[in-house]
């Protein structure tokens, strides 16, 4: 079974694979964007983080996949004084979900029925959890709003599972201040991602072998003149989240 590597941003470009990770990055990020209206046009409810976006959208004109990308790299600046260093993964993320979201959007309409609107919902719960797992899956950095919980955790010692939670209810709390869509979505969402990313992470994780630490040539070993100079420590990240504790969807 494939395993997710703690992997600093250099680690991710050097693990190899690339062509394979890039075109499952793209694929997870889109198909992420696309189960983002898909709740949205369900009108049942939106995730916590979604919630807050939507909210945003009630006070500014501007499209809720712009707010997405927006405050996207708003999270980013909060990585700064954790210390936390972006991959390729996360600046694509920040950047292509809120697109992919307003491109689902322009083609999807919300149905009339109720029955069609709670299949919407399921299916788009359930294409989250797949969409999750193959962005976490391709091992290029975790998304910034991943990225905080990690980077918190790791700064705080306090455990994923209440750094999470934290996160989730204060974005919450405030997006339905702002009027964001909560409703019966927001809990079964918050029941099902868990589970669903637990289930698809193992099947879309593309095996790596961890990149090793590169040694001197022959030719650049110091002579008997030069003094050797310390190899420094190969970074290690803890952004990219564990399997286990529930790992995020990939935001």
């Amino acid at each position: 079974m494939s395993e997710l590597l703690a992997l600093s941003p250099r680690d991710q470009l050097r693990a190899g694979r690339m062509p394979c990770r890039l075109f499952q990055l793209w694929v997870g990020l889109t198909l992420y964007g696309a189960s983002m209206a898909m709740l949205l046009r369900s009108t049942l409810g939106l995730d916590p983080w979604d919630v807050f976006h939507d909210g945003i959208t009630r006070h500014v004109s501007l499209s809720f996949g712009t707010v997405v990308v927006i405050a996207s790299f708003v999270v980013l600046l909060l990585w700064i004084p954790l210390k936390q260093w972006p991959g390729l993964g996360t600046i694509a993320n920040a950047l292509w979900i809120g697109v992919a979201t307003d491109l689902t959007l322009a083609v999807l309409t919300t149905p009339e029925a109720l029955p069609a609107r709670i299949a919407l919902l399921l299916a788009g719960i359930v294409l989250n959890g797949l969409a999750g797992a193959l962005y976490i899956g391709a091992q290029l950095g975790p998304g910034p709003r991943d990225g905080l919980m990690t980077g918190l955790h790791r700064r705080t010692g306090w455990s994923l599972r209440l750094v999470r939670t934290g996160l989730e209810l204060s974005v919450l709390a405030l997006g339905f201040l702002l009027g964001g869509v909560v409703g019966v979505g927001t809990v079964l969402y918050a029941l099902a991602i868990g589970p669903l990313v637990q289930h698809f992470l193992p099947r879309c994780t593309v095996r790596l072998t961890p990149p090793t630490p590169r040694t001197p040539d022959a030719e650049a070993m110091p002579t008997d003149s030069q003094a050797p100079v310390p190899q420094a420590p190969v970074e290690t990240s803890t952004a990219t989240a564990p399997v286990d504790e529930k790992a995020p969807c990939g935001r």
